[in-house]
């Protein structure tokens, strides 16, 4: 099953933009990993086990934020490396999972995702400014797994 199930082509772009305009206000890296079930059956775990996959520690600042979306399972995380969990306030992520579950449950996984993504990069932009000489150090692509 390919991502299109999920995103369209026109979509995935747009989430791939989304996701280029919201780090030119953070040092901080967002990437988005799609998959039909959440294996295991724990998407905070699952979410682990893909952030680590995805090598996402890698950054300077330890300041990578994985969106994880298992859309058959209907599950999904939000989940961000130890700098900014260093950071931020306990339920730092609470609104933007509230309004990412709300938009896959009404279907607009694209309209969530850009919107979750833009909450993202401005939340971290307080903590993780960008620099002169900050450089993408992640991949903006959505992962997916069939």
């Amino acid at each position: 099953m390919a991502l299109a199930s999920f995103l369209n082509k026109e979509e995935q772009e747009r989430v791939v933009s989304a996701i280029a305009d919201a780090e030119r206000a953070t040092s901080g890296e967002i990437r988005v990993h799609v998959e039909p079930k959440c294996k295991g059956g724990e998407p905070y775990t699952r979410a682990v086990e893909m952030f680590n996959g995805l090598k996402m520690f890698e950054t300077a600042e330890r300041n990578g934020v994985l969106i994880y979306v298992a859309y058959k399972s209907h599950h999904f995380a939000i989940i961000g490396d130890s700098g900014i969990n260093e950071k931020v306030p306990e339920g730092f992520w609470d609104d933007e999972k509230d309004i990412l579950g709300k938009h896959l449950s009404d279907g607009k996984q694209c309209e969530g995702l850009c919107e979750v993504i833009k909450m993202i990069g401005d939340n971290l932009s307080k903590y993780f400014p960008c620099q002169a000489d900050d450089k993408n150090e992640l991949s903006n692509e959505i992962s997916y797994n069939s």
